[in-house]
């Protein structure tokens, strides 16, 4: 039947955050064995057909130079792998800023492409934030006063380690969302920061993403980390799921594989992240 058969099929992981540090005991984050788990999970992966493997931010806790380890662990991995920054990966020297995206392998930081019948985004959080740009950036200062209008107005998410999107790639992304619209591709947006349910961990512009999703119509979900403990919601015809953090327990994992049918996504969870079923 054609609803058993997959549109796509792949795997997902979220804030695997590495750093040689001693676990943070308070928040339940063991730095130090990522590594182990990235190896876990691409030995999983390697199990599977799947198009591509998506890591959705936080490779690294803090540290440049630990980029390196973390992505010879993605060396094995026989699947295309899509890379895209968390506000961690940027906690390095000023100088080394710039080169982040590249060291990613990245085309751009919010880029788009195609897979079938469906249309992949990438949409970039940290564009406007206190930790992507150095001082002197005008970048900077509008996150800094964004930052400031959003405490001033009591929003949850007014924190420094949130960030936004500039005006231009808003703009970018409602004509990628009309563009495939009139290609008849549905869309699944990835990043790193939460869109709704509302939470503290949400990106600036959360509220104005989810209605442009809504407005679209055809974006099947949004799929992200950030926020390490988890978390799922709707909205419109938009599945958002926040998948849970690889970096946090000693030693249970965190990833999964996503499955798109043409009616659902079937997430099978490892570890610590939970199966679901989420029907269009």
């Amino acid at each position: 039947m054609p609803h058993e058969i997959p549109l796509i099929r792949l795997g997902v992981i979220a804030d695997p955050q590495y750093a040689p540090l001693p676990p943070n005991l308070l928040l339940g984050r063991h730095f130090d064995r990522s590594l182990d788990k990235l190896d876990e999970a691409v030995a999983a992966f390697n199990g599977e057909e799947l198009a591509f493997v998506v890591t959705l931010g936080d490779l690294v806790d803090r540290g440049y130079e630990n980029l390196d380890k973390v992505l010879e662990r993605y060396a094995p991995l026989r699947h295309a792998s899509v890379l895209l920054p968390g506000n961690h990966d940027f906690l390095v020297e000023p100088e080394q800023l710039p080169g982040v995206h590249a060291r990613l392998s990245m085309p751009a930081p919010y880029h788009h492409f195609r897979r079938g019948d469906l249309r992949f985004v990438v949409i970039d959080g940290n564009e406007e934030s206190l930790f992507c740009t150095a001082l002197g950036d005008p970048r900077r200062a509008r996150a800094e006063e964004r930052l400031k209008a959003l405490a001033a107005a009591g929003a949850a998410n007014a924190q420094t380690w949130n960030g936004g999107m500039s005006d231009n790639q808003f703009d970018w992304l409602a004509a990628t969302l009309s563009d495939a619209a009139a290609a008849g591709e549905k869309v699944v947006v990835m990043g790193h920061y939460p869109l709704y349910p509302e939470n503290d961990h949400n990106l600036w512009d959360w509220q104005r993403v989810v209605d442009l999703f809504e407005d679209a119509g055809n974006v099947l979900a949004y799929l992200n980390g950030h926020n390490h403990a988890g978390n799922l919601g709707r909205h419109g015809s938009t599945w958002y799921v926040n998948f849970k953090g690889m970096v946090d327990t000693e030693t249970e994992n965190a990833f999964a594989i996503a499955e798109i049918f043409a009616d659902r996504m079937a997430i099978t969870g490892f570890g610590r992240e939970e199966s679901r079923t989420l029907p269009f």
